[in-house]
């Protein structure tokens, strides 16, 4: 297993090594600041490698829902037919490119990478302290020693009788969690149009994913070393503000926050139509009045006498 991930441990520590080494001039070498900010960096250009899978995920979420009306005839007519339905369902899939689990094609793309940070964020816990990746004995030993608001980065919840550990590890662990349900349910009260809740695959698939990853995060979130919790933690914002960015600017046609910019759209250009309307009024007003006083100011002529 190990030798299937070596390039990603080496990808990973790369990455973190080298941004830690262009943060050591302003942080110092065993600065927590300059590790933290590491994950952090490692974060961020992962997120952007994603885009494109994020982008897939938008259009495939999307698909599904324009396809809703099809998926509920499918169901209505094999509905005791399981695998005849499930056929027809793959068929259908198939013919508008699209894939019910896209959703979790960010989340699975980064699970390696996820993997391979907890091994050498793990292996810097030990005593003696693992090495993985290009990590140097130097690297070891000061990421070792990195704290983050007071919790060494290598040390977890359980491994650790140290209280600052514990208070950082659990705050991390329910932001986690919080950003996670809150994307989640972002998503569905204002992401998606409102569907008929009575067997729909997708709906039921949403509200699963809604409480279990919240769940699976606090549950398994107490193994993890304080760096990886920083990185799922960067990661979930990221995600948050991502899908926020969309929802507002590029919602899903037919969502409650389609419906709300269109709302805004009209609102704008009825103001800009007013606005039109009125300066016409006024301009036309105004040459009349210019008009008519051009016509009193024109000069009287005079009578000649006879």
């Amino acid at each position: 297993m190990d030798s299937i991930l070596k390039p990603l441990y080496i990808a990973v520590s790369w990455v973190i090594v080298t941004i830690h080494d262009l943060l050591t001039p302003i942080f110092g070498t065993n600065s927590g600041v300059s590790w933290s900010l590491a994950i952090i960096g490692l974060v961020i250009i992962i997120r952007i490698i994603l885009i494109p899978l994020f982008v897939k995920q938008i259009k495939s979420q999307r698909a599904l829902t324009a396809l809703q009306p099809h998926m509920k005839e499918i169901q209505k007519k094999y509905k005791d037919d399981r695998q005849k339905q499930s056929e027809e369902m793959m068929k259908l899939y198939k013919e508008h490119k699209t894939n019910p689990l896209a959703s979790c094609f960010p989340i699975l793309a980064q699970a390696p990478i996820f993997f391979a940070l907890f091994t050498v964020l793990n292996g810097i816990g030990k005593n003696p302290p693992v090495k993985h990746g290009v990590l140097s004995q130097e690297d070891v030993v000061s990421a070792a020693q990195a704290k983050f608001f007071g919790a060494p980065i290598s040390q977890t919840f359980l491994g650790s009788d140290i209280t600052t550990v514990k208070l950082v590890t659990i705050i991390l662990i329910v932001f986690m969690s919080l950003t996670t349900f809150t994307t989640q349910r972002q998503l569905m009260t204002k992401g998606m149009p409102k569907m008929d809740s009575s067997n729909n695959m997708m709906l039921q698939q949403q509200k699963i994913m809604l409480y279990a990853f919240p769940l699976i995060f606090a549950i398994t979130g107490v193994n993890f070393p304080v760096g990886v919790l920083i990185y799922w933690s960067t990661t979930n914002l990221w995600t948050w503000g991502q899908q926020f960015y969309v929802i507002k600017r590029n919602p899903t046609p037919g969502s409650p926050a389609y419906e709300e910019l269109q709302r805004k759209r009209n609102k704008k250009s009825g103001v800009i139509e007013e606005k039109t309307e009125n300066t016409e009024n006024a301009k036309n007003s105004e040459g009349t009045t210019i008009e008519e006083k051009g016509q009193r100011q024109q000069p009287k002529k005079k009578k000649k006498k006879k």
